[in-house]
């Protein structure tokens, strides 16, 4: 494989093992982290150099990666003059693994394309365990000449990488994800309350219909703990409400009215006040019990 110079914006649960990969798959990596102690303590474990600015860390790299919290932490990174725009050269080509609005995404193609560099949006579906493992799912939008450039180093730790259209359309495909994981959280919680008061095993109740129609990542990997009461890990609901709300302001504009997505929002809206927010998304249980 080519070796290439490339930077990774973000170090957070699921940032470092991605930058992690991108070293290991042969590629020269130098990271920004915005506590710099993050970013040390991965040059440590993992090799590599970090940089005190976006800006610094884009400088002379074919591909620039960003993995933060929300449309304002993406902002941060990429504009004004110490972010990755300041010292991308042209072709070089800009990757947004943040989740955030389809606007933004658009927003900053348009950006990027006035320095002459490429864009893609690339949300990622997969959680901790998908990043460490190098087997997420990436829904990406932008141009296919740039994604076919991008796909062979997100490639690193992605088992799938799709090309969906557009800027803005891997974000719009990621809302419809966050939108199916909330149904079937909610169908879960619904379903394990049931077993629960009828005295099944969950674990054979998991077994049995893990395989069969019913069968989802959730069940397969939520169900026990949550019959077990146990969500300290996982997909924080503060970040699953942030997702929520891009979702449905996206529907808002379409003139949609998503029932079952606001239901899901507000249960865990009261959920936050009851002191949950960092709980995983599994936590809506709690919600539907009486």
């Amino acid at each position: 494989m080519e070796k290439k110079n490339v930077a990774f914006i973000g170090l957070g649960v699921m940032g470092y093992p991605m930058a992690g990969h991108l070293l290991r798959a042969g590629f020269n990596t130098t990271v920004y982290n915005r506590t710099a102690s993050r970013a040390e303590a991965w040059v440590a474990q993992h090799g590599g150099q970090c940089a005190l600015t976006p800006r610094d860390a884009a400088k002379d790299c074919e591909l620039v990666f960003v993995c933060v919290g929300n449309d304002d932490d993406v902002i941060s990174v990429v504009y004004g003059e110490n972010g990755v725009l300041a010292s991308m050269k042209p072709g070089s080509i800009l990757v947004d693994h943040t989740t955030t609005s389809a606007e933004l995404a658009v927003e900053l193609a348009n950006a990027c394309a006035e320095h002459e560099v490429q864009f893609i949006d690339a949300p990622v579906s997969g959680g901790q365990a998908g990043a460490e493992n190098g087997a997420l799912t990436v829904m990406c939008g932008g141009d296919e000449d740039a994604f076919l450039k991008a796909q062979a180093v997100i490639d690193a730790y992605a088992k799938s990488a799709v090309l969906l259209g557009g800027n803005g359309q891997g974000q719009r495909c990621k809302m419809v994800n966050q939108i199916c994981i909330t149904g079937i959280l909610q169908g879960l919680s619904e379903a394990l309350i049931l077993a629960q008061a009828s005295g099944l095993n969950i674990e054979q109740v998991t077994d049995v219909l893990k395989l069969g129609a019913a069968g989802s990542w959730q069940m397969e990997n939520r169900a026990v703990t949550m019959a077990q009461d146990k969500f300290d890990f996982g997909f924080a609901i503060d970040w699953m409400r942030k997702d929520l709300g891009i979702c449905l302001d996206e529907a808002s504009r379409h003139g949609l009215d998503l029932e079952l997505t606001k239901n899901v929002d507000n249960k865990y809206a009261q959920l936050q006040q009851r002191g949950f927010g960092r709980m995983d998304t599994s936590v809506l249980i709690k919600a539907n019990k009486k």
